[in-house]
């Protein structure tokens, strides 16, 4: 790679979920690309504005409560949960998989990660698939970001 944002792309879900599998430490962020993110290695918090020690991220890595429940049902929830984002934070913001070390957690408890080490872009048609894997559930949900 020459720069940080030239990435292989994760094009299924399946992709994903068995990287997820082979990995611990395994995150997804959804911003500009690593490019940009790597210069400051620091998420501001929106309302405050106060720097945090490590950009904010979602773990990927599959919880041990989650007992033998099918991973990909665990990545699809992970994705599904923040991908109101690209709309909210505006044109170029997309998901891309890294791994790093856990140093804290911001305002909305999220993991702040250092030592990023990107993976992979994760491709919108990922998105799609775990949208669709979400809706085949019989509870109700939907992203964490809901309007009032």
């Amino acid at each position: 790679m020459d720069t940080p944002d030239e990435l292989p792309v994760l094009r299924t879900l399946d992709e994903l979920t068995d990287l997820v599998g082979r990995h611990d430490r395994l995150y997804v962020r959804w911003s500009r690309g690593p490019a940009t993110d790597l210069k400051s290695a620091s998420s501001r918090d929106d309302l405050t504005g106060v720097l945090m020690p490590g950009l904010s991220a979602s773990s990927l890595g599959v919880e041990p409560w989650w007992g033998d429940r099918p991973v990909r049902l665990w990545v699809a929830r992970r994705l599904f949960d923040y991908s109101h984002l690209p709309r909210k934070k505006g044109p170029g913001v997309r998901p891309w998989a890294l791994r790093g070390k856990e140093t804290g957690r911001g305002p909305d408890n999220e993991p702040l990660v250092r030592d990023v080490e990107p993976v992979g872009w994760i491709d919108t048609r990922v998105i799609e698939e775990a949208a669709a894997e979400v809706a085949r559930q019989e509870g109700v949900w939907g992203p964490l970001r809901r309007e009032a």
